[in-house]
């Protein structure tokens, strides 16, 4: 497992430092290169997504290892991601000049296992900082962080508490309307259809035949997206799934 492929986003100008940014579980680096302009609008680093090795049956996107176990990575896996993805940040620093002191590691999900793994792995170099979003330090054999040369080293760690697992949209009884951020995968004509559904809410809390008529009204694609979704919606919500 060599030769990882990756999508870049360069600086404005020159770069202040590198974000190397790994995707979660199920996911791609098309999926989180967006946030580096929205976490540096004015492009002072340039940001490196490299892509998961790894495709596994069933399943959508790309992955670092495989999950036997939650919060226990496979052995094997992980340490061929782990080693492609240490030569990978190595040549990447090589090429741009930009060194492992101007460099934030960060991911989410399962991204955020493996910035982890290499921000704190024993023999790897301390980076500039580790940004983790719903992730963990893994417990695996043959790897344990290195922490002793990491003191002081600047971590931002994020959770996210609202992130439906078992709902589209929600509506409150105040009108605040929410949707689920793995519909970007859903095709056009079911996000249509669930923002029609959510706003009938707005004239109708229930699912009373009031609210299926302005549903229907709202939307021509009631029946076609249901359908969709009862087809293809347990699959959508594997994405980003805890690794």
């Amino acid at each position: 497992m060599s030769g990882l492929e990756c999508l870049e986003r360069p600086a404005a100008g020159q770069p202040e430092g590198l974000w190397l940014l790994h995707h979660g579980r199920g996911a791609d680096a098309r999926d989180l290169l967006p946030l580096a302009d929205v976490l540096d609008p004015e492009r002072r680093l340039h940001v490196v997504a490299p892509r998961g090795p790894l495709e596994l049956p069933s399943w959508p996107g790309r992955h670092w290892y495989v999950v036997p176990r939650v919060g226990y990575p496979d052995p094997a896996t992980f340490h061929a991601a782990y080693d492609a993805l240490a030569a990978f940040h190595d040549a990447t620093w090589e090429r741009t000049g930009l060194g492992p002191e101007r460099t934030v590691l960060g991911g989410f999900s399962m991204g955020a296992v493996m910035s982890y793994a290499l921000g704190l792995g024993p023999g790897r170099p301390r980076p500039a900082g580790i940004l983790a979003l719903s992730g963990f330090v893994p417990t695996v054999e043959g790897w344990a962080p290195d922490l002793a040369p990491r003191a002081g080293l600047p971590v931002f760690i994020a959770h996210g508490l609202r992130d439906p697992i078992s709902r589209w949209g929600s509506c409150s009884a105040a009108g605040s309307l929410n949707f689920s951020w793995r519909l970007i995968f859903a095709p056009p004509f079911v996000l249509d259809y669930l923002a029609a559904h959510e706003v009938a809410h707005l004239v109708h809390l229930d699912h009373s035949p009031k609210f299926w008529k302005l549903a229907h009204r709202l939307s021509p694609a009631v029946d076609r997206a249901e359908a969709w979704l009862a087809t293809h919606g347990a699959h959508l919500h594997k994405y980003g799934a805890t690794p």
